[in-house]
């Protein structure tokens, strides 16, 4: 084995010093969490998809949500766990980028980007399918692509412009949305119109597990606001507590909705009702819901909400896809001109107008059931991704010293090894457009890192490149943190070791020794000229001693 040097070792951290975070103001409570993050959780997933998801598995639908829920518990609590440690903008890209390296940052980096863009053209489908409704009243005659392109257009204007206010009028529009959905499903139970028992599962088959096992992973991207909440970590007071408890009460107060109002919505509505007049599922599912309660005028309002929603939606939709670009032309992964601010409103507009460009493309070539089908598939894997890196930096950590984490997430490894398990089986029985999909990203980052990235950044040992060194050779391992141990200590760049130096090393590498004349007495040993100094063989050696006796 040949002998290491600094510039071999760059990455490995010993010492808790260099700590990966951003200052940043801790002023979020729990209810801050919660809010912000069902205000990322409800739109789509309760506006478009479950007429869709009631096409694949019929009235069982509501147990899908409930699954899906289950299903993102692990990878949510593994991202509570690595946003402690990191708390910096960038979220679940920084996370992973920082566990894997560059290569597979840039790999995941697209994967988000995709992810978050196709779920903001998901939206786009939704606000055109209630937008249709409510144009018969207007006297308007505008086609669905048309009127989902326009307002695309109109947001990713709104997006460059830096209008911040609009943030400012989400969670109001969201609050309404709430309560009007709850207020139709009080109205269903009372007016008795409800038949629960159209909303039995059907589950006596294998393929019926297996198609409910597919819904559940398609309606998966319902639950993707938990993402939001791990990507400001560093803003939340107190994190080993209300980063998890925050994720979990959203999760348990969106997983209860969905399940409710989704339940009702197939009680309520008419089997032929979910199906529009070409035989395909209909994307307004909330507007027959209300029609079918309150008549045309309830409908009317419900699908003006649904509007807003769905604006709303794709608006910071749009505006999170685009930094996902902005953060990795900023860590060199992609071509500078992304990283450009406009001059007059200090936003990423190349990123957005690039943004915008992909999501044109996808609602013009992609039918709305691909579309969800994308954007779940890419979020499974990112929880995948999630718990792999918990489980990598954990092992990983003595060489990496840097991971901190305030949270620990619970029951590890099991805990990650479901998600990873669950994860992998729900991507496999989407099938193979999925996964296509997944590749396709994969393959483009990795030839996007290869052109680009590889030449603007220095080689850094990554955790991931540790975790499989210390599974596949852990004597070589432990040689590299000793040797990193070494260099660090060696202040005077002579390659020798004073008695300190050597003392400093060891408490380094967590090899403690209460008595001081004992690391003496093994320093002198390995001192075998006797100047006081000793060179890294020696170290090695000396250290090889200490390790043998105890």
């Amino acid at each position: 084995m040949r002998p290491l040097y600094p510039k071999d070792l760059v990455g490995i951290v010993l010492t808790p010093m260099e700590i990966v975070s951003d200052t940043l103001e801790r002023k979020l409570g729990l209810f801050s969490v919660v809010i912000i993050s069902l205000s990322a959780m409800i739109g789509s997933g309760l506006f478009v998809l479950p007429s869709l998801a009631y096409a694949m598995v019929g009235g069982g639908v509501w147990l899908a949500f409930v699954l899906a829920a289950l299903v993102v518990i692990p990878g949510a609590m593994s991202q509570s766990e690595l946003a402690s440690a990191m708390p910096t903008s960038g979220g679940s890209f920084v996370f992973i980028e920082r566990t894997f390296g560059p290569m597979f940052g840039t790999m995941a980096g697209l994967g988000l980007w995709a992810s978050f863009l196709l779920k903001a053209a998901f939206a786009l489908i939704g606000f055109s399918a209630y937008l249709m409704f409510v144009q018969g009243d207007l006297g308007t005659d505008i086609t669905a692509i048309q009127a989902a392109l326009g307002m695309l257009v109109l947001i990713a204007i709104i997006n460059i412009l830096g209008m911040k206010r609009i943030k400012s009028i989400q969670t109001p529009i969201v609050a309404l949305t709430i309560l009007m959905l709850v207020a139709l499903t009080i109205w269903a139970i009372a007016s008795g119109e409800a038949d629960y028992s159209r909303a039995r599962p059907v589950l006596q088959t294998t393929s019926d597990w297996t198609m409910m096992g597919e819904t559940t992973a398609f309606v998966l991207i319902s639950y993707a606001g938990v993402a939001k909440v791990a990507a400001i970590g560093g803003e939340i007071k107190d994190p080993g507590r209300n980063l998890p408890g925050g994720i979990m009460t959203s999760l348990a107060i969106g997983a209860v909705l969905y399940a409710v109002l989704v339940a009702t919505m197939v009680a309520v509505i008419p089997d032929e009702g979910f199906y529009g007049a070409d035989g395909h599922a209909i994307e307004d599912p909330v507007r027959a819901f209300a029609e079918a309660i309150g008549g045309h005028y309830v409908a009317l309002f419900a699908a003006v909400v649904a509007v807003l929603t769905m604006t709303s939606m794709a608006l910071a939709g749009i505006l999170a896809a685009s930094r996902y670009l902005f953060a990795m032309s900023r860590d060199s992964l992609l071509p500078q001109s992304l990283e450009d601010l406009h001059p007059k409103y200090d936003t990423p507009h190349i990123a957005i107008g690039l943004t915008a460009l992909a999501m044109a493309t996808a609602l013009v070539t992609i039918d709305v059931h691909q579309v969800a089908e994308y954007a779940s598939g890419f979020q499974i894997m990112v929880y995948v991704l999630m718990c792999l890196s918990v489980l990598v930096l954990r092992k990983a950590s003595p060489s990496h010293a840097w991971y901190l984490p305030e949270y620990d997430a619970p029951f590890r490894p099991l805990l990650q090894l479901f998600g990873i398990v669950s994860g992998v089986t729900l991507l496999w029985l989407m099938g193979s457009e999925a996964l296509i999909g997944a590749v396709s990203a994969a393959a483009l980052g990795a030839l996007i890192y290869q052109i680009y990235g590889k030449r603007h950044l220095s080689h850094k040992i990554s955790p991931w490149e540790t975790f499989r060194l210390m599974s596949s050779d852990p004597y070589r391992a432990e040689s590299r943190r000793r040797s990193a141990a070494f260099f660090s200590a060696d202040t005077w760049g002579n390659n020798l070791l004073t008695l300190r130096q050597f003392t400093s090393c060891v408490e380094a590498l967590g090899m403690e020794y209460e008595d001081a004349d004992t690391l003496r007495d093994y320093f002198h040993a390995a001192d075998e000229n006797g100047d006081g100094l000793i060179h890294i063989d020696q170290f090695l050696m000396a250290l090889e001693a200490m390790a043998s006796e105890d």
